[in-house]
């Protein structure tokens, strides 16, 4: 039955937020502050990074590219939702949206993989402080963002191609406000066992290990600051790991939520609002985090601000 409603599908409607219509002006004028945000607090800590050679390290170099991927992951998603909501036009053509789902399943690989990066590093700061230039040298950090960029790449490419592969029905409502790979699979006539046995295997390995690596990553730092128990280790070791570790909770924390939301709330209403919460809520916060609880970068930016009022 499914096979006779079968279309040549040449765009796609997004139903965008559960919100009422007299509330639109509200809710665009936050998006849009909320996503100027992001690219602002994001490109500034990409900037200082850049400028002061006291954060010319791994971890920062690292951070840098963090930076670059959740500006990327919002401004794939929230400009399109932004004017969408100002004309009040709900169609993305087959393309832009077979587009926009590509580089949000590469950008959002991409933030797991650098977050195990990080947490790698970290890793070896705390367990290997002695060897930590020899091993965090230049070429490895390059190759370790090299690996990332590449597995996303394919990660991304494998399931754009498998998907374009498929019919849709007539159809064409997404329950979201940007293309997501699950909605686009529900609405096809196609078999799609192939999509999400794919899915399940090369999609959870690239989930599992990076996760695997930070969890390991922590195990062991805290097995050896418990080892040696003293205020001054704990206290440099909570410095050290802060921000990544409060990053890299509210990132699995989104994601976690998503997953109880499923199973707890039978709506689409709950893939909005965790979609929300990690591609608008996530970005704009992760620049705040390592502002305000990194001692680098907070003094990276009092001598960015001065220089500024100096040569003014």
């Amino acid at each position: 039955m499914r096979k006779e409603n079968q279309s040549s599908v040449s765009e796609f409607l997004l139903l965008g937020l559960p919100i009422r219509p007299e509330q639109q002006g509200v809710f665009f004028a936050l998006f849009l502050g909320v996503y100027l945000t992001t690219v602002l607090g994001n490109l500034l800590v990409i900037l200082l990074i850049r400028l002061d050679p006291h954060l010319h390290t791994a971890m920062y170099f690292f951070l840098s590219h963090l930076a670059f991927s959740d500006i990327s992951l919002s401004t794939i998603t929230v400009p399109k939702m932004l004017l969408n909501m100002h004309t009040q036009q709900q169609s993305i053509p087959y393309v832009e949206c077979i587009s926009q789902m590509y580089f949000f399943i590469l950008f959002g690989c991409l933030d797991n993989f650098l977050l195990a990066v990080m947490a790698y590093d970290r890793y070896v700061a705390i367990c290997q402080p002695l060897h930590y230039t020899t091993v965090m040298r230049q070429e490895l950090c390059i190759s370790l963002v090299a690996v990332s960029w590449f597995f996303c790449c394919i990660h991304a490419l494998l399931h754009t191609l498998l998907l374009v592969q498929l019919s849709f029905c007539a159809e064409n409502t997404i329950p979201n406000f940007f293309c997501d790979l699950p909605s686009l699979l529900k609405m096809s006539c196609s078999d799609i066992s192939i999509n999400e046995l794919v899915i399940f295997t090369e999609g959870g390995m690239l989930f599992i290990l990076p996760l695997s690596i930070i969890l390991g990553s922590y195990v062991h730092i805290g097995t050896i600051i418990l080892r040696v128990p003293s205020i001054k280790r704990l206290f440099k070791a909570f410095s050290t790991c802060g921000s990544h570790l409060f990053v890299v909770s509210l990132y699995y924390g989104t994601l976690a939520g998503a997953y109880f939301f499923s199973l707890l709330w039978d709506s689409n209403d709950k893939d909005v609002i965790a979609s929300v919460m990690y591609t608008v809520v996530t970005p704009m916060l992760n620049p705040f985090i390592y502002s305000l609880r990194n001692r680098d970068i907070k003094q990276a930016l009092e001598i960015f601000v001065f220089r500024g009022n100096f040569f003014r």
